[in-house]
């Protein structure tokens, strides 16, 4: 008994001894950028990010507020550009990295499932990718697994059975000539909930489905799927996925995550894509609104220009999805990209203060190219919560009136 408790103040105090030496460490002064690279070159060293140091309590990281951006394979894949990537969680205040893990053109990224080696969509892409999120759990990264669900060029090639058809039997494209698997159909969950059960088994704390939708681009009027089709079924099907998703991945322990239009956050109808945001809530864990201001229309919440405001767009947005879903949940996905309209340090800003404003912790960023703006994040030692400014006034959102309207429909509609 007494060297029973010998050895565990012993293992009591190295464990102590490592707290403190994590604790102490020096953080790397050098800051960088992160992007998409054609070449060698195309990385290059900028200054200024900011990363929240947590504590890891346990095998998967834990934080308060997830701050995170996009790596695509490309990022991944290169020894190179992981190590730029583990400088810029060492300083920026960013605490999580979405990996893509399968991409919208049918490409899956992580090898030894069964049913991908067969159909030929695996892709070596990212070597050694068990070890890559060791190292980032290392840092205290959480770790989100991309999947794109419907949309997959691949697996409809392999199977036309499972792809969404045109009248005559054909398989139906989008406009950019890519093929959707059919969401009716249970076999096409089954594929993708296969890869999400081997990135949870791997190692990556969360999931995040995207694509997690009827098609939307083309003339979708051609579009037959395996049952008769309407909103109503259509809601139920994606629904039902995420349910099955839930049964599946929750047993291990891994949380769920959905990207969806930002318009589903004010929405009344699921607009032709089957995303009704309250009903596909209640089993994820975030729901990530693409609240992207140069994705909105002229006038969209009564803004001549959303892309010009993005604190008003995304704002109202948010303020729109808290009247729907939990605030816990809310973890939107913000624009750090140019389209249309030039985007920088202030309009990221915005975007980041419009949360806040929300009382919301929790976003993502997007840019394509994995470039983000470093001087819109806050320093390493920051504290990993947010400051709310003074409350937007009606001129601020444009008019009450504009505002009292959208909320009045989101009423309206929810009482049905």
């Amino acid at each position: 008994m007494k060297v029973r408790k010998l050895n565990f103040f012993i293992l009591s105090g190295i464990c102590l001894f490592i707290i403190a030496g994590r604790a102490n460490s020096e953080v790397n002064p050098r800051l960088v950028v992160l992007e998409q690279p054609q070449e060698e070159n195309d990385i290059i060293n900028i200054a200024d990010t900011t990363i929240l140091p947590y504590i890891k309590l346990e095998k998967k990281a834990k934080t308060k507020y997830i701050r995170g951006i996009h790596l695509s394979v490309w990022i991944s894949g290169s020894e190179k550009h992981r190590k730029i990537a583990m400088e810029l969680f060492d300083n920026t205040e960013l605490n999580t990295a979405v990996i893509d893990i399968k991409e919208y053109e049918g490409q899956v990224y992580i090898d030894g499932i069964k049913i991908v080696n067969v159909n030929g969509a695996y892709v070596k892409a990212i070597p050694n990718l068990e070890k890559y999120i060791s190292d980032l759990k290392e840092k205290g990264v959480y770790i989100i697994a991309r999947i794109v669900v419907f949309r997959d060029n691949i697996l409809t090639r392999k199977k036309p059975e499972l792809a969404v058809k045109n009248p005559d039997g054909t398989i139906w494209y989008d406009r950019k000539g890519i093929a959707w698997l059919d969401p009716y159909n249970k076999d096409t969950w089954d594929y993708n909930l296969k890869i999400a059960e081997k990135a949870a088994d791997i190692g990556f704390d969360e999931i995040q489905f995207d694509y997690i939708r009827f098609p939307s681009d083309g003339n979708t009027k051609n579009c037959r799927y395996s049952k008769p089709h309407s909103a109503v079924e259509a809601s139920k099907a994606l629904v039902g996925f995420l349910k099955e998703a839930n049964k599946r991945l929750k047993s291990k322990g891994t949380k769920i995550s959905i990207d969806v239009f930002g318009l589903t956050t004010t929405a009344t109808d699921d607009m032709g894509i089957g995303q009704k945001i309250i009903g596909m809530t209640e089993w994820v864990d975030y729901v990530s609104p693409m609240v992207y201001p140069s994705h909105y229309g002229k006038w969209n919440y009564g803004i001549a220009d959303p892309n010009k405001e993005p604190y008003k767009t995304v704002y109202l947005a948010l303020e729109g999805a808290l009247r729907r879903i939990p605030n816990e949940k809310l973890r939107p996905w913000l624009q750090d990209f140019s389209l249309g309209y030039k985007y920088g340090k202030d309009e990221v800003e915005a975007q980041i203060q419009a949360c806040y404003d929300n009382k919301i912790g929790c976003w993502l960023l997007w840019n394509p190219r994995c470039v983000y703006t470093k001087s819109a994040l806050k320093e390493q030692d920051a504290e990993n919560t947010y400051q709310e400014s003074d409350p937007p006034t009606p001129e601020m959102l444009k008019t009450e009136k504009t505002k009292q309207l959208i909320i009045e429909t989101i009423e309206q509609k929810n009482s049905l």
